[in-house]
């Protein structure tokens, strides 16, 4: 009888999906098995089985706040693909040379800790910060606006940290993508918008939905930003998850939460999968005619 004998490939992997079981597996296992049990009388877990916190999910109350901070991050993350992806192609159409120090100076940011980059926020929106500073010395002399504490500072905050990886992930086609692509359309009478249109913004949507998911998971999940920024009063998913975990002390429900939260992400990670498959036969399609 032939000994099975691991081979190098399952070697190598074993340590990262060692660590993968451990630290991401078997912790969703736990919140999962935690989402069917109840809440105790004064807190704590009642090892009794139901079904009534997915239930709970479903209340008007609590999937208004799943509609909300959909809507939030949505929003973050149309503002962020946008201007992320201008960023990205003016990166890739910069000389060779320069396109290292623009993508140094666009990753700079995360040199400093989350925390920091958002309370830098706060210094720019409060009624005394340097953006009202700003307005008076341009003689405005009126109410100071209120910016600090609203819609707006929670999305630019969110715009502001996660985009970044839209700009690399954006970048990574289209520095890849083959300028006789576009020589050729324009050589068949295109004009400029229409071989963007038609021709580099169809080879790049891998990038775009790679970037757009990155910024959509981390911001629908998110509780610091509404937190600082939003002061409270915005109240999204990630805020009602903390604060079931460590306010309410009602973790069955709290888990419950957080796996609809999972179910959300893995739902826009697989349409982006199927996004950047589409798109990866349109590239070889691409690629077969300019060969032809």
């Amino acid at each position: 009888m032939r000994s099975f004998v691991p081979s190098r490939s399952s070697l190598l992997m074993a340590p990262a999906l060692a660590w993968l079981t451990a630290l991401m597996v078997v912790p969703c296992a736990l919140v999962l098995a935690l989402a069917f049990f109840r809440r105790g009388i004064y807190g704590g877990i009642e090892y009794t089985f139901t079904l009534e916190n997915f239930g709970l999910v479903f209340d008007p109350l609590y999937a208004g706040i799943f509609l909300n901070s959909a809507r939030i991050a949505g929003t973050a993350t149309l503002i962020a693909v946008v201007i992320g992806y201008a960023a990205a192609y003016a990166i890739a159409a910069a000389p060779r040379r320069l396109q290292p120090v623009f993508l140094f100076f666009a990753v700079l940011p995360f040199w400093s800790n989350y925390l920091i980059r958002t309370y830098a926020w706060i210094v720019l929106l409060n009624r005394e910060g340097l953006i009202t500073q700003l307005l008076r010395w341009f003689g405005y002399t009126g109410e100071p606006p209120s910016m600090l504490y609203t819609e707006g500072a929670v999305i630019a905050g969110l715009v502001y940290n996660y985009l970044p990886f839209v700009i690399l992930a954006c970048y990574a086609p289209l520095s890849r993508l083959n300028p006789e692509l576009a020589e050729a359309s324009r050589d068949l009478g295109a004009s400029a918008t229409t071989t963007f249109r038609r021709v580099i913004l169809p080879l790049t949507v891998p990038g775009i939905a790679a970037g757009a998911v990155f910024v959509f998971v981390l911001s629908i999940g998110n509780f610091v930003t509404p937190a600082l920024l939003g002061g409270g009063r915005f109240q999204m998913i990630g805020n009602l998850v903390y604060d079931q975990f460590l306010t309410a002390n009602d973790w069955p429900f709290g888990a419950a939460l957080a796996m609809a939260l999972i179910a959300i992400m893995l739902l826009v990670l697989t349409a982006q999968a199927l996004a950047a498959d589409r798109a990866a036969g349109r590239i070889a399609e691409a690629k077969g005619g300019a060969d032809g």
